[in-house]
């Protein structure tokens, strides 16, 4: 069964304790942190204070997502604020193999994301490193976004690799347009950790769109 985790981005941010209690409640199974740096990515969202600050509200995981150059600089203070897994865009570490170290030597599971342009073969020579595999099925950046069909292709290809590299256990997260529609998709073609972020937010019975996604 698939891992939920819907995203703060789309939550409210005036009463983000209570939003992520709420889904707790409604069933989600971790919590999505995008950070964006508003250069990596156009949009600037949160950093380690605001992560600091909720995490006292749930014992869900916090699964952080850095849209951010040079992620190495900052690590240690997403660990400080209660990260329980971090996730780097391969396009932002010039050392990506050296990220990755640091994440795990920091006692968390690594993650590396990939824009829907990039290909899989940057992940060559890190896979039996990683933790999680995230896909991106829109262009980081911005919230409600539509999905980009030609990650199902992107997600078969990448099991099919992982399968003949002894890696079919890896998790393999998407992110971006994920909704009740685009989840049979992913989850067919080999994802297993969903991010989403309006598609649970937006809903009034956040159970029942959550359900919707398994």
């Amino acid at each position: 069964m698939s891992i939920i985790a819907p995203s703060i981005l789309s939550a409210n941010f005036a009463t983000l304790a209570e939003e992520i209690k709420d889904v707790e409640r409604a069933g989600a199974d971790w919590i999505h942190i995008d950070v964006m740096d508003g250069h990596f990515v156009p949009t600037l969202t949160f950093g380690p204070l605001v992560i600091g600050a909720v995490r006292s509200a749930t014992k869900l995981t916090f699964d952080v997502h850095l849209m951010i150059e040079r992620p190495e600089l900052h690590i240690a203070s997403y660990v400080a604020a209660g990260a329980d897994r971090i996730t780097v865009h391969a396009e932002a570490c010039v050392h990506l193999h050296r990220v990755i170290h640091q994440i795990k030597e920091a006692g968390l599971p690594a993650g590396v994301a990939l824009n829907p342009a990039t290909p899989l073969n940057v992940l060559e020579h890190v896979l039996d490193d990683l933790d999680m595999i995230l896909i991106m099925t829109v262009n980081p950046g911005f919230g409600g976004q539509q999905f980009i069909p030609q990650s199902v292709q992107k997600l078969r290809q990448l099991c099919t690799l992982l399968e003949a590299r002894g890696l079919s256990d890896m998790l393999i997260q998407v992110d971006g347009g994920i909704n009740a529609t685009t989840a049979p998709l992913v989850t067919e073609a080999g994802a297993n950790v969903l991010v989403a972020g309006n598609a649970v937010f937006s809903e009034r019975d956040r159970a029942a769109a959550i359900a919707a996604l398994r």
